[in-house]
């Protein structure tokens, strides 16, 4: 094969990939649009306090996620049902979509500056061996990719349902059980507070 025809063959490869991954993204628009839409909006950012908002978060985690409720790892029936027909291409493509969204903040209700939450995910509560919220999730809730989600904005009802779940077990797709662990020595107001604060991050 001489150097033109290669040139010819990498051009017409890169368009393929080019179109393919054009079809992909008009696939995950249409799912988000036709499908996610009604708990959690278009664009991610759900109005509604138990479902959560997905814009901005990482695109590997929203994937894990879905992947999790497709293989019954993490519980769930309406979700179970909503993954049933996505293939692992559709679940990687709607991580890349929401995350790709931009997140509209939110504001804490109470737990603000000087407050039980922000003392919860800043510093833990050493006494009980919790550790601070931001050293995995990062000083504004950013998360880190792939290991730990973003959290900054998210509905507060959502995170202490969430961290509720961990708490008795129910949900246990966590790493080396460290949410179980955590979420286990936490009160109800504990969760409250920190989910409060959470809220309000930006």
């Amino acid at each position: 094969m001489n150097f033109r025809n290669t040139i010819a063959l990498v051009i017409g490869l890169l368009a393929t990939l080019s179109a393919q991954a054009a079809d992909d993204a008009a696939k995950s628009t249409t799912i988000s649009t036709q499908v996610c839409v009604a708990c959690h909006a278009a664009d991610g950012n759900s109005v509604v306090a138990m479902y959560p908002k997905l814009a901005g978060q990482h695109p590997e985690y929203i994937t894990k996620q879905l992947n999790n409720f497709k293989s019954g790892e993490r519980k769930n029936p309406v979700m179970s049902g909503m993954v049933a027909t996505l293939s692992p291409e559709d679940m990687k493509n709607l991580g890349t979509y929401f995350g790709s969204q931009t997140a509209k903040p939110a504001a804490a209700k109470s737990n603000g500056v000087g407050s039980v939450g922000e003392k919860i995910f800043k510093g833990g509560i050493p006494g009980i061996g919790v550790p601070a919220c931001a050293s995995c999730h990062g000083p504004n809730g950013a998360g880190i990719p792939v290991q730990f989600p973003r959290l900054a904005g998210q509905h507060a009802e959502y995170t202490v349902t969430q961290l509720k779940a961990f708490h008795s077990g129910e949900r246990a797709n966590d790493g080396a059980k460290m949410m179980r662990t955590i979420a286990g020595k936490l009160s109800d107001q504990d969760m409250a507070a920190v989910a409060d604060y959470i809220q309000g991050l930006r």
